[in-house]
């Protein structure tokens, strides 16, 4: 009986000792890996220290994580969308360059080149357009014998090569023509929108100076029924337009044309009481400049040909 006490004291002493070791043994390697992460984690942190200063030296190396972080990111943005069975529509238009009004400088004769330059720079507006309009007064004022820089001058002085100007009285376009007016002169190029293309504003607009030229007896004359001054001082317009031609007459390598003299008070007074119909007859000075000559068949079929 006395043996069986003694070996259950020597189990449980045993037993004592076993624990306590291992409890010591446990607590032991607790704290080494303990040690061992607080140094792992400094050893890291100095690593992305020392990573982060190398990285800031190097501006190559720094866009290149940059480039590929954000493509990383807009990758996981793009996974995250729905995918979009949609097309996006195709907006060009091969055919496009066929409703520009523009022509190229270099492919005008030297004078109407020299008043194209001139007219772009003054009036701030591109050279290819403006080059266009250039050719198409050279061609319509041969037709119509019209001087082409009378057109270009009238177009500088109504709208300043705008070709969607609009008074505010409703003539509309470069030469500011009034549609309401003359809309059965837009009927042969499709109708009244046609108005602001600047083609075909350029032609109607001849059609109508060249009528009020011969509906006057003169040019200035002409140009006062033009801007709607026929029986009252014009403000200047005629001077205006006059002058305008002059300087593209010169750069364009022509003779500048004399300007009229000023006319007496009682002429302008005498306007003023006459009736709207009447017609202005040519002064002194305006005589001596060109007038447009008579020619067989009416202006509606000339501008005909033009289209």
């Amino acid at each position: 009986m006395m043996k069986l006490d003694g070996l259950r004291v020597t189990v449980a002493s045993w037993r004592t000792a076993l624990l306590g070791s291992g409890s010591v043994f446990l607590r032991d390697v607790g704290h080494g890996l303990l040690e061992v992460s607080h140094n792992s984690l400094a050893l890291l942190g100095l690593a992305v220290v020392g990573f982060v200063l190398f990285a800031a030296g190097r501006a190559d190396l720094r866009h290149a994580l940059e480039a590929e972080t954000l493509s990383w990111l807009q990758a996981r943005h793009e996974a995250r969308m729905p995918a979009a069975d949609v097309q996006e529509p195709d907006l060009g238009e091969p055919d496009a360059i066929a409703r520009a009004t523009a022509v190229d400088p270099k492919d005008l004769s030297r004078a109407q080149a020299a008043v194209a330059v001139w007219l772009a720079r003054r009036y701030h507006v591109a050279p290819e357009p403006v080059s266009r309009l250039v050719q198409e007064a050279w061609r319509v004022g041969e037709m119509v014998n019209l001087d082409p820089t009378l057109i270009l001058a009238v177009m500088a002085v109504e709208s300043s090569f705008n070709p969607f100007a609009q008074s505010p009285v409703g003539a509309q376009g470069l030469m500011q023509v009034m549609t309401k007016v003359h809309d059965d002169k837009y009927e042969a190029f499709g109708g009244s929108h046609a108005a602001f293309d600047p083609v075909t504003n350029l032609r109607v607009g001849v059609q109508v100076l060249k009528e009020c030229i011969a509906r006057a007896g003169s040019l200035e004359a002409g140009l006062r029924f033009y801007v709607g001054a026929a029986n009252s001082d014009d403000g200047g317009y005629a001077t205006k337009v006059l002058v305008e031609q002059n300087i593209l007459r010169q750069l364009a390598g022509m003779k500048p044309l004399p300007l009229p003299a000023r006319r007496p008070a009682v002429a302008e007074a005498a306007d003023r009481d006459a009736p709207a119909t009447a017609v202005v007859a040519p002064t002194a000075a305006t005589e001596s400049l060109p007038q447009p000559a008579a020619e067989p068949g009416t202006m509606p079929e000339k501008i005909a040909l033009l289209r």
